[in-house]
């Protein structure tokens, strides 16, 4: 199978860059995708390999020795207390480690103001030659697939693309139909996982809740994911899947085994779905 796969931070969150790129290699993976831009969460544990020499020097060593690669870094927000320019050292860091792409998102309601921004970031991503990939994500300020689309064709960057989780396009009430329309050179990497088919509404704890800590194996959930993968390019797949249960019996190195197994799984369903 020629596509590659990524193991994205928030699938086994919290793990330091270097043991997640040796889980990656262990697991079977081609790629990484990296948090060195802090959240601003509460306890949250700070990898800016950006501002820490060691670390830095570490994680390149990492990837020479096991030969995986850094698919992405995340994650670019547009916010109103975010200043762009707070970027730029992080992803310059990112491209001498080998990325290639930027995870970005939406915290405003002020459309102006995130287009002006987003300009803004792909516009310092590409003095790295970095892709900047704009998540739309339900309970964002961009929550839908036209809301992004619409966002991209006011930019219009030649580095800024689509980049569409699988959970978030179903909460959002995308179809495989709608998704199809899209241009296929404006997608970028993809966000796989699956999820329940219930919509909960934006104010149950369960919208947030499950895309943080509560995401489902490729093939367990209700999500349309062959209908979906089919319509959208063979780019590269991110595995983006938190499950709390699943990594407390398993540990991180299991559940990003298992991860991969059934995303494969689910591939070579739908390849054999289509030949037959």
């Amino acid at each position: 199978m020629s596509r590659k796969f990524s193991l994205a931070y928030l699938t086994i969150p919290g793990t330091d860059p270097i043991e997640q790129i040796q889980i990656a290699a262990k697991a079977g993976y081609d790629c990484v995708g990296l948090r060195p831009i802090p959240m601003l969460l509460p306890n949250e544990p700070l990898f800016q390999f950006d501002k820490d020499p060691t670390l830095y020097k570490a994680i390149k060593k990492t990837l020479s020795d096991t030969g995986i690669q850094v698919l992405d870094i995340e994650l670019a927000r547009v916010r109103e207390d975010i200043k762009i320019e707070s970027y730029e050292s992080v992803f310059a860091a990112s491209a001498e480690l080998g990325a290639t792409d930027v995870l970005s998102s939406i915290w405003t309601s002020n459309m102006d103001f995130a287009a002006e921004q987003f300009a803004q970031i792909c516009d310092l991503a590409a003095r790295y030659n970095l892709r900047v990939n704009l998540e739309f994500v339900t309970f964002s300020g961009v929550p839908g697939l036209s809301g992004a689309l619409k966002l991209l064709n006011t930019v219009k960057r030649s580095n800024a693309y689509l980049m569409v989780d699988t959970l978030h396009a179903h909460r959002s009430r995308v179809t495989p139909e709608a998704l199809a329309a899209v241009d296929p050179s404006l997608y970028g990497f993809i966000h796989l996982c699956d999820g329940p088919h219930a919509i909960p509404p934006l104010e149950d704890p369960e919208m947030i809740g499950v895309a943080r800590e509560g995401r489902l194996y490729p093939g367990d959930g209700g999500i349309d994911l062959k209908g979906m993968l089919q319509v959208m390019p063979e780019n590269p797949i991110s595995i983006e899947l938190p499950n709390s249960k699943e990594i407390e019996a398993r540990g991180a190195l299991g559940h990003a085994i298992r991860c991969l197994e059934k995303a494969k799984e689910l591939l070579a369903d739908h390849e054999n779905d289509i030949r037959t």
